[in-house]
């Protein structure tokens, strides 16, 4: 399934800034190395992570394995990574909810980013896409929302885990519409999908790479995006701003933690490890295809997203009167 030439354009571009200036550290690290992912196989974070994995292990010769942990919406392999050696050979891939929104919405976690992750690598962004099933008769926002008030101005919504950011995005349309938007936590994509293909939840929020197959395959309909231009993937479903919802905009993102007191030079060979596989062309296009923005950056650069997505969604989250404990 070919991608376009956008997306093409895309990974060409990336693979030709970054690629060219990034070479290993030297730094020992022990085998096997394990990548924690706190969700089920299949789901953005697990596809992402399966994919460098195998990258990983051609390019160090070392065997890796991707540890599923799921549950909890990530906090169970957040957790594991807390109690995990320092010495490199365990690794977090977890999106923005995990170290970003979690601290923001749980009064009490079983793990502080700040004192029990060390940032290792951005590895890509998302758009977030709100779909409707089959049976929902509408095309837009808004003419969701005017079904939405033809019921009773309520409507359920589901996403693939309670305080994530497609919970808050979902929160936000009610707010902007007028219309009450009931949350509906699943444990993941997969029974997610599963109720919004058979038409037992109206609408659903996730990453655009969860959705998209059943998109294409007429199982639901995307009908809405958060980025901030439309994905070269649904070059004709427009922005939520392009429908009159400016606020609901944004991306979510994936990166890699290593635990605390994991010596820098360690941290260092991982990002560049980390940094020259995700702009490997075969990775990028896989990566593209999928509806990531493949990205890569130091463990600076890393920790400075946090701090001003952490600003950002503060507000949001406490204007919401969201709190899952």
């Amino acid at each position: 399934m070919q991608i376009g030439r956008v997306a093409y354009s895309l990974i060409a571009a990336l693979v030709a800034v970054v690629a060219p200036g990034v070479a290993y550290a030297q730094a020992p690290i022990k085998g096997p190395i394990r990548i924690l992912v706190g969700f089920a196989a299949g789901g953005t974070t697990d596809v992402a992570g399966r994919l460098l994995a195998d990258n990983f292990r051609a390019a160090l010769g070392q065997p890796v394995v991707v540890e599923n942990k799921a549950g909890a919406g990530g906090r169970i392999a957040a957790e594991a990574l807390k109690t995990a050696a320092p010495d490199g050979s365990t690794l977090l891939l977890v999106p923005i909810a995990v170290p970003v929104l979690a601290p923001l919405v749980f009064r009490q976690l079983g793990y502080d980013p700040a004192k029990d992750f060390a940032p290792v690598a951005h590895v890509a962004n998302y758009p977030s896409v709100f779909a409707v099933g089959a049976n929902v008769p509408a095309g837009t926002v808004p003419e969701f929302v005017a079904w939405a008030k033809s019921r009773g101005a309520q409507a359920s919504f589901g996403t693939p885990a309670a305080g994530g950011l497609q919970h808050f995005f979902g929160l936000m349309i009610g707010k902007a519409s007028g219309i009450e938007m009931v949350h509906v936590p699943y444990k993941g994509i997969a029974p997610l999908a599963l109720d919004l293909a058979g038409g037992q939840i109206p609408a659903g929020i996730s990453a655009l790479s969860d959705m998209l197959e059943l998109h294409r395959a007429g199982k639901l309909r995307i009908i809405a995006t958060s980025g901030a231009r439309r994905s070269p993937l649904l070059p004709a479903v427009p922005t939520f701003r392009e429908q009159g919802f400016p606020a609901i905009e944004g991306n979510g993102w994936i990166a890699f933690y290593a635990p605390a007191k994991t010596p820098k030079p360690v941290i260092e060979h991982w990002s560049a490890v980390i940094i020259k596989a995700v702009h490997t062309p075969e990775v990028a296009e896989r990566l593209v295809h999928l509806g990531l923005e493949p990205t890569g950056t130091t463990p600076e650069e890393l920790a400075a997203i946090m701090a001003a997505d952490a600003k950002r969604w503060a507000p949001i989250v406490n204007a919401s009167g969201f709190s899952a404990d």
